[in-house]
């Protein structure tokens, strides 16, 4: 991900990661008092068209205001691979780490001192065809210095980023 890769916000519209990091920080200062959970998480939908597989993955950030309310950012980028779920739940992962990475040196940053735990929501839970994996991506995110949460505590993949697949 570059400093110029493009979020959308539903209140904002298309915004640059530099203009997304300038909303967090007003967002925050709107309300120092409190504290804050900065989340990211992505979910994938495979797709076919016209013979071609190609897997859509929504990146989800979200700033919540813990007990008052938040505001979010997306970004979507399209794969042309044959969906293999085990992949699909890599690169959700690696994405997510991918934002958290570029995201945080210039989160601290503007909105210093931290008010916020940072969380990476994964989009695997312990029913259905992903709870085989769910050491593998937790491992990778605490091993990257991350917070990682599951379904279905995962609400930045399965529902903020899912909206948008």
């Amino acid at each position: 991900m570059t400093e110029n890769s493009l979020f959308f916000s539903p209140t904002k519209g298309e915004l640059t990661q530099i203009e997304m990091i300038s909303e967090i920080k007003s967002f925050v200062q709107k309300d120092p008092g409190s504290f804050y959970r900065l989340v990211i998480g992505t979910d994938s939908q495979a797709k076919q068209l016209n013979g071609v597989a190609e897997i859509l993955f929504v990146s989800a950030i979200v700033i919540h205001r813990i007990g008052r309310g938040g505001r979010y950012f997306w970004q979507k980028k399209v794969i042309k691979k044959k969906p293999i779920l085990r992949d699909k739940i890599y690169t959700e992962t690696l994405m997510s780490l991918e934002i958290a990475r570029d995201l945080v040196p210039d989160l601290r940053e503007a909105v210093s001192p931290a008010k916020y735990d940072l969380e990476i929501h994964i989009d695997v839970g312990p029913l259905g065809p992903t709870r085989e994996m769910i050491k593998e991506v937790v491992g990778m995110v605490t091993g990257n210095g991350f917070t990682a949460r599951t379904k279905p505590d995962s609400w930045g993949a399965s529902s903020v980023a899912d909206k948008h697949t």
